[in-house]
């Protein structure tokens, strides 16, 4: 769970990062560009109609405005200027001779250059560029009164009509209105400067835009509207940016939930053909995120469940076999039965049935046992029990049993300490005591069980001197109903199942049953688990 929140947490995080940084990069430099062309869109008006005009015209134009200075306290400078003289560089002139308007940062202000009108500038077509150089030092404030003063020059120029008032406001990009009747309404303070100068210009605000008043020298007073002030919050842009960063969000989000859709619809893939029969299907787990647990735990249940079915049709195999043969020799002992002449040979028939339908009753517990073990696992209830005690038990047991047998039990030094143990006492009872009984069985004259305990394992080793068992054969003995064609016949007794049981024993307690060789020349069953259960 924490490597999946991690992943989708990290994931998402690192996405609104980078989005983050490349939308504030986004917004600076689109609000450059747009920053440059608000100042290109409000200077063009008055520099491309001073560029157009004739030169003395011009010439003139010039001079007035550096004279009447004061009524434009943001221009510091006008001129008419040579390349020589502006220190321009070939991109710059280039942009120049497309006639664009160049405007570049000063210490001070702003320099505005346009190139004038090669049919006005008053040079021969082989001398250099002229142009048109404004410096302001607040650009917005400066180019506005620049507008005010060349339409009030318009204004005077000739008869004004609506006609001429929207050609002037479509040149200059700005609105012009007559206030004449308004006049009586305005602020004192502007009535005062309009009579002492002419002009009255407001600079604004970041809420409202530059406004200008200018009289005529017949008296006639127009209000003119200039462009807004620029603003960094464009609100189409900043819609755009988050849809920019909803947008990598969700293609963040489906390209994790996309990749948690394949790994699960991989895993509803192997169930399907698990379900079709085809058991032996598996989950390719590359990652040990949650979802790899969950094929890791799928992959197990798919094992188990195939060796479930495996086990259930060997053991209706084997079970109807090892059936058949005491079942049959009942039907024989019973129609027997109906022959005998004597009380003799009736009871031999009888005593016969009976020891066939013990064997029955043992075959099936024995498989009863082991399908308990097999199918999902029995319930065990481990308790701290003493296992030295237990192999004493089975060896005390066993030695009953089997007199003519020398059965002993060694422990290691220091096994004493360590001799308690998480267990499930009847069944680790019964590991030992089927792995002890299969070795009298088998061993010539001496069955040994040796004892190791330390801090974190108990290992229990069970060894005879019999023929032993070839090393080819070590795993086919754990399997159910399996027996060898050597010296372990059917003649020595058993179905074939208590070593299946040995070792499904020990899976359940988190250990393993492995068969080696004795040194005493026969065969080594050896039982190891942890000594202390995780769960415990």
């Amino acid at each position: 769970m924490n490597k999946l929140f991690i992943r989708m947490f990290g994931g998402l995080l690192l996405t609104l990062m980078v989005v983050s940084l490349f939308c504030t990069f986004l917004y600076n430099t689109v609000n450059v560009v747009r920053s440059e062309h608000y100042r290109v869109s409000i200077t063009s008006p008055a520099l491309n109609w001073l560029a157009a005009l004739d030169h003395p015209k011009l010439a003139a134009t010039v001079s007035r405005l550096s004279e009447s200075s004061a009524l434009i306290p943001d221009l510091t400078q006008i001129t008419i200027e040579t390349t020589s003289r502006l220190n321009l560089s070939p991109l710059e002139l280039e942009r120049l001779s497309y006639g664009q308007v160049l405007i570049t940062s000063e210490d001070h202000g702003y320099r505005v250059i346009k190139a004038l009108d090669s049919r006005h500038s008053g040079l021969s077509s082989d001398e250099k560029m002229r142009f048109v150089a404004v410096w302001f030092s607040d650009l917005y404030s400066g180019i506005n009164q620049l507008l005010g003063e060349l339409i009030l020059d318009q204004l005077g120029a000739q008869e004004v009509d609506d006609a001429y008032l929207f050609e002037l406001m479509q040149v200059f990009n700005v609105s012009i209105v007559s206030v004449v009747d308004e006049l009586n309404s305005l602020p004192s303070g502007v009535q005062t400067q309009l009579s002492s100068s002419g002009r009255y210009f407001y600079s604004g605000d970041e809420d409202s835009s530059a406004t200008g008043y200018y009289r005529k020298d017949d008296g006639a007073v127009f209000r003119i509207g200039f462009p807004k002030h620029y603003s960094s919050v464009s609100y189409v842009l900043i819609f755009s940016l988050v849809l920019m960063v909803v947008a990598a969000v969700a293609a963040a989000v489906y390209v994790l939930i996309s990749s948690i859709d394949k790994r699960l619809r991989g895993l509803e893939a192997v169930a399907s053909k698990i379900s079709r029969g085809e058991l032996d299907a598996r989950i390719n787990v590359d990652r040990q995120d949650a979802i790899g647990r969950l094929g890791n735990a799928f992959n197990r249940m798919a094992e188990h469940i195939q060796r479930l079915v495996a086990v259930q049709r060997e053991m209706i195999h084997a079970v109807s076999h090892e059936l058949r043969t005491p079942v049959a020799r009942i039907r024989f002992g019973v129609q027997m039965i109906e022959d005998c002449a004597s009380e003799k040979s009736l009871q031999k028939q009888l005593t016969g049935i009976d020891s066939d339908i013990q064997e029955l009753d043992e075959l099936i517990d024995e498989i009863l046992t082991y399908a308990r073990l097999e199918q999902g696992g029995p319930i065990l209830v481990f308790n701290d029990v003493d296992i030295k005690l237990i192999v004493g038990q089975v060896v005390s047991e066993q030695s009953s049993v089997k007199p003519e047998m020398t059965i002993k039990a060694e422990f290691e030094d220091g096994s004493h300490q360590w001799k308690q143990s998480d267990v499930e006492y009847r069944y680790i009872h019964r590991a030992v005591q089927n792995l002890v009984g299969n070795a009298t069985r088998y061993a010539s004259s001496t069955v040994k069980v040796h004892c190791a305990f330390d801090k974190e394992t108990c290992r229990i080793d069970v060894e005879d001197d019999g023929a032993g068992i070839p090393e080819s054969d070590w795993e086919k003995v754990f399997t159910p109903f399996a027996r060898l064609d050597d010296s372990r016949t059917r003649s020595s007794g058993g179905y074939g199942l208590g070593l299946s049981i040995v070792r499904r024993i020990l899976y359940w307690h988190g250990g393993q049953a492995f068969l080696g060789r004795s040194s005493m020349g026969g065969a080594k069953f050896s039982l190891v688990w942890p000594r202390r259960q995780l769960d415990s």
